[in-house]
């Protein structure tokens, strides 16, 4: 206090002080209300996000201030009349008090890019947010109102976990929420998570992971137990940034991790693709990049079929999220299996393809040495393949069409991947993908490599780029197995039947993509016109189709596959016999 302040007038100093000034708890510094205010309650200095009103939330989130608060159900107090340092009666009436609100929850109607929605906040200025009996029921009626008006359900949360004070009627919330969830997803509507700081405890163990979609504020602190309590447990110092939402990010838990001032932005974005908003097909218009051009290999020219495969490999040609990015609009990367980690091998996402809402995956192998480390070189982990399944899923659940674009030399194989089950992953997925109701229409636009492609390749319908090629092995590897010398993998690759003509005449793909003269690296714009288009056009057939025909004529498209099939093979000739 400044000295020259009289006695009298102190109080009215606090207000004013209070009003134009505050503490940051997370740096220290002091920063001028309405600039804290104007940055949605985030510290201008240090990035630190803070605990939002409900009312805060219900402004930021909504398209205009006209939102209207749902009424909740109210509950007795204090049913187990239990008392610490103060009853849990005065603790209640304190938190009402400080709040204006009866509980930690409040919910409301409004629109979100113009989309009737409904919003579920918890209030961590409430006795931390913490979930009790009220918490439960206001959740459950929330719930029921957005399936009674047929609304996205939308759950802000932020809590410290589950009420001490009321013991177990505070723990059987979890299963009694998760019911209600349960209802929520039969009725396929979309339910979106936005995790803020802090979410804990038996929170996160129930409705706050079981959403379709989970967006975490920048910086937000989210985990089961407290990062105190486990270094207690385990005795070992944890990561800087352990139970940070760019942590759970990295460990698969959450989709995207975005500044609050982004946030409805997001939610927009994925709220139009979910219910089917319309749009006009995105205008491609992109340039094909120039690159170094790589050195001549000098198997150029031994055989067509080795010719394109060094096509299918080259360097420049445009990988999945070059594809991505010239032809798909509103385009949201979600990541995660949800289990254990996010694999940037494997890539997937919702947005408009030619104007039709989507979910669209695929392997992206990097172009850059640093881009290429990040993504594998195509080559996924069973995480990669568990985030598949997830995604394909979640097409089945809003009945979007899935769009695959598989381009990787195989599943990746190492001992790590084998130890979280590779090929259970692989095969899941492949089973996923055959039953999974919805359009579905994988493309190979490069390498289809063994398990690792079809793993993502049982399409509805199946293309193939010109130059890609598909095999149950790279043509190197089978010429040093079977030829016993890396040096006849020309010819190896002329006789495994690789090609996108190979494969047309085996009856393994539905149609050849033309590309440009020289190949897809040459002109990306009129691949990607050529592919955009191929694509849209086939989901736009196979959405006249009834969803369980679709799966019945999947099925029977792979069960006839391979049957009554005679190929022309070349003989060997005199030197690779001698071999």
């Amino acid at each position: 206090m400044s000295a020259g302040i009289k006695n009298h007038n102190r109080d009215k100093y606090e207000r004013v002080r209070r009003l134009m000034w505050i503490k940051c708890e997370a740096c220290g510094r002091l920063v001028y209300y309405k600039d804290y205010k104007n940055n949605h309650y985030v510290c201008p200095r240090c990035g630190r996000a803070f605990i939002m009103t409900p009312k805060q939330r219900f402004d930021l989130l909504f398209d205009s201030i006209n939102w209207q608060k749902f009424d909740l159900p109210i509950v007795s107090d204090d049913p187990l009349n239990f008392t610490d340092r103060m009853s849990y009666k005065d603790r209640l009436a304190e938190a009402r008090e400080d709040t204006g609100t009866n509980d930690a929850i409040s919910t409301a109607d409004g629109k979100i890019n113009g989309i009737n929605t409904t919003v579920c906040v918890m209030n961590g200025d409430f006795m931390m947010g913490s979930m009790g009996r009220a918490a439960g029921d206001a959740i459950i009626a929330s719930i029921e109102h957005a399936i009674e008006r047929q609304n996205p359900f939308v759950m802000v949360t932020c809590s410290g976990g589950a009420r001490m004070q009321e013991n177990i009627l505070s723990l059987m919330q979890m299963a009694r929420t998760t019911v209600a969830i349960n209802k929520l997803h039969e009725n396929k509507l979309p339910y979106i998570v936005v995790l803020t700081d802090p979410t804990f405890g038996g929170v996160t163990a129930s409705f706050a992971m079981l959403g379709d979609i989970h967006i975490a504020e920048k910086g937000a602190r989210i985990g089961f137990a407290g990062r105190r309590v486990i270094e207690q447990n385990i005795h070992e110092k944890l990561p800087s940034n352990f139970q940070t939402a760019d942590y759970l990010y990295d460990h698969g838990m959450v989709d995207i991790v975005v500044d609050r001032d982004e946030l409805k932005n997001t939610l927009g974005r994925v709220l139009d693709v979910l219910t089917k908003q319309p749009r006009s097909p995105k205008i491609i218009d992109v340039k094909t990049p120039k690159f170094d051009a790589p050195k001549k290999s000098r198997d150029v020219g031994k055989t067509p079929e080795y010719d394109r495969v060094l096509l299918a490999r080259n360097e420049n040609r445009p990988h999945f999220l070059d594809y991505v990015n010239g032809i798909v609009d509103e385009w949201t990367y979600l990541a995660g299996d949800r289990c254990f980690a996010e694999d940037a091998a494997m890539c997937g996402g919702i947005g408009y393809w030619y104007g039709i809402p989507s979910v669209i995956i695929g392997q992206e192998k990097g172009r850059t040495i640093e881009t290429r480390q990040q993504h594998r070189f195509g080559m996924a982990n069973p995480e990669g393949y568990r985030k598949a399944q997830r995604l394909m899923k979640l097409a089945e659940k809003f009945n979007l069409p899935l769009v695959s674009l598989f381009d990787t030399a195989g599943a990746f194989a190492g001992g790590s991947a084998e130890e979280r089950g590779q090929s259970q992953a692989v095969a899941s997925t492949i089973a996923m993908g055959l039953r999974v109701k919805t359009p579905y229409v994988a493309v190979n636009v490069g390498e289809g490599g063994s398990g690792g492609a079809i793993a993502i390749g049982t399409g509805d319908r199946i293309m193939m780029l010109e130059n890609a090629i598909y095999s149950v092995i790279a043509p190197e590897s089978c010429a040093s197995i079977l030829w016993k010398d890396n040096k006849f993998k020309a010819n190896a690759a002329t006789a495994l039947k690789l090609t996108a003509r190979d494969m047309a005449s085996l009856n393994v793909i539905d149609k050849i993509i033309d590309e440009p003269a020289g190949g897809a690296h040459k002109d990306w714009q009129t691949t990607m016109e050529l592919l955009g288009k191929s694509v849209a056009d086939a989901i736009n057939e196979l959405k006249e189709v009834p969803v369980d025909e679709l799966v019945t004529s999947r099925v029977k498209k792979f069960l006839s596959m391979t049957r009554d099939v005679e190929i022309f093979q070349p003989e060997h000739t005199p030197e690779e016999k001698q071999v």
